[in-house]
């Protein structure tokens, strides 16, 4: 089953996160992973919820999420990404019911 990262953000810096997301699209890519989509916030039906921006990605497993996430091309962009925005990234393990 597909694992998928759910991406909650409040941008800082608009030219620092197009920066930060032009250079992490091939580190996903090298994981196995792809963008379902990216968009803003159009609105929040219930409960409290700060950030305007979403993404998800899938990826083929947990492990290769993992794998994307740790690896050193991916965490020598983290620094660029803090910059850049106020983030919350959450690993999903797809199952069906």
């Amino acid at each position: 089953m597909s694992a998928y990262v759910i991406v909650h953000a409040i941008i800082r810096d608009p030219d620092k996160m197009k920066a930060y997301s032009k250079a992490s699209e091939p580190t996903v890519a090298k994981f196995g992973g792809e963008f379902v989509f990216r968009g803003d916030v159009a609105a929040v039906l219930c409960g409290q919820h700060p950030y305007k921006r979403s993404g998800v990605l899938r990826f083929p497993n947990v492990e290769a999420v993992r794998r994307w996430y740790q690896s050193p091309e991916y965490q020598a962009l983290i620094p660029e990404r803090d910059r850049a925005a106020d983030v919350v990234f959450v690993c999903y393990d797809e199952f069906k019911p």
